[in-house]
């Protein structure tokens, strides 16, 4: 039994005191340790020596908490540094913060913490800084998370979704849906053959390539909550310009397909977690479809449709069909999958 099994987090862990500076101290420093965070200040003390700094804010609360490809404290780290990413930043610093529910076993808090460091250093940013809380048992469910990011803006880097035009292209990195249908089916208890994984993964050393690859790359977003759907109509709807996208070029899993259609999913509308949505230049998209076949994380990367100019409908989302049909994509409701990140 290793010392953290069978202990579980009091509310006096949450209290200021000693039990604080011990969970502190023991616990969480040791698997962020580095110079800025051993100070233990009330703000972390930063040189970015940047004309141009990205700032970004998120919350997770998915259930369950370790899932096939990832957890809690792995999707934390990702989701942060992901949006950095598709900003055209470079990201260079996190905060974390947990609260945590009375009662919740250090072992898992342990295996969290742990694992959200082991994605830090992967992708070469620090955790600086955080907070912890406690709240009473059924104040939360197990653990909630906080992350801050900040990053550089990459040198000539201009991304807007203003600047979408017709004729540009609409490129994904591989398959859609694989995290949220991982999440459900795991809730539901259904296994398949081939078990789904989740594609929980920091995109920003791929947006790095596409962007030093490929010139003019106009926009990205990484299609979480929502899903591919809701990234497209909310470029049709800031632009006034529809987008088509085709059935029969969309990457998508198998094992995703059957497990939507099962229980009644559109895998458009199915939240990712390691997938960026990118806009360009019809010029410019085999250069960036060529940069993410070369990436691990781009490996069935598609040009998966266009911007077209709607001079007799405002901007909607339209799939053609496997049998040249037309289907109007709407925005997501968003009821259909919540804690899914």
């Amino acid at each position: 039994m290793t010392q953290s099994e069978g202990k579980k987090i009091m509310l006096a862990h949450g209290g200021g005191g000693r039990l604080t500076s011990n969970l502190i101290a023991e616990t969480i420093l040791p698997k962020f340790k580095n110079d800025i965070l051993d100070r233990l200040s009330d703000s972390a003390d930063l040189d970015l020596s940047s004309p141009a700094i990205c700032f970004t804010t998120d919350s997770f609360v998915v259930k369950p908490l370790f899932f096939s490809g990832g957890d809690i404290g792995k999707l934390a780290v990702c989701g942060t540094v992901n949006d950095l990413a598709v900003a055209g930043a470079k990201p260079a610093a996190l905060s974390l913060s947990l609260i945590i529910e009375e009662g919740f076993p250090f072992s898992d808090l342990e295996r969290i913490l742990q694992s959200a460091a082991d994605t830090a250093a992967d992708a070469g940013v620090a955790i600086v800084t955080g907070d912890t809380k406690v709240v009473e048992t059924g104040a939360a469910d197990g653990i909630f998370i906080n992350t801050a990011g900040v990053g550089t803006r990459i040198e000539g880097v201009e991304l807007s979704i203003s600047k979408i035009a017709p004729g540009d292209k609409v490129i994904i990195n591989g398959n859609i849906g694989d995290h949220g249908m991982t999440i459900i089916s795991q809730r539901e208890g259904i296994k398949f053959d081939s078990p789904l994984k989740s594609d929980c993964a920091c995109l920003a050393g791929l947006t790095g390539d596409i962007l030093q690859s490929a010139a003019g790359v106009k926009f990205m977003r990484d299609p979480t909550r929502g899903g591919i759907a809701a990234t497209l109509n909310e470029i049709a709807t800031a632009t006034g310009h529809s987008v088509e996208i085709e059935q029969t070029v969309l990457p998508i899993d198998p094992v995703a397909r059957v497990a939507a259609e099962m229980l009644g999913f559109d895998l458009l509308d199915i939240a990712n977690e390691g997938k960026v949505v990118v806009v360009a230049p019809a010029e410019s998209a085999q250069a960036v479809l060529e940069a993410c076949q070369s990436h691990a994380l781009g490996k069935d990367a598609a040009v998966i449709g266009q911007v077209v100019d709607s001079q007799e409908t405002s901007g909607i989302v339209e799939l053609i069909t496997e049998i040249g049909g037309r289907r109007v994509v709407q925005m997501p409701y968003g009821r259909e999958l919540p804690r899914i990140c």
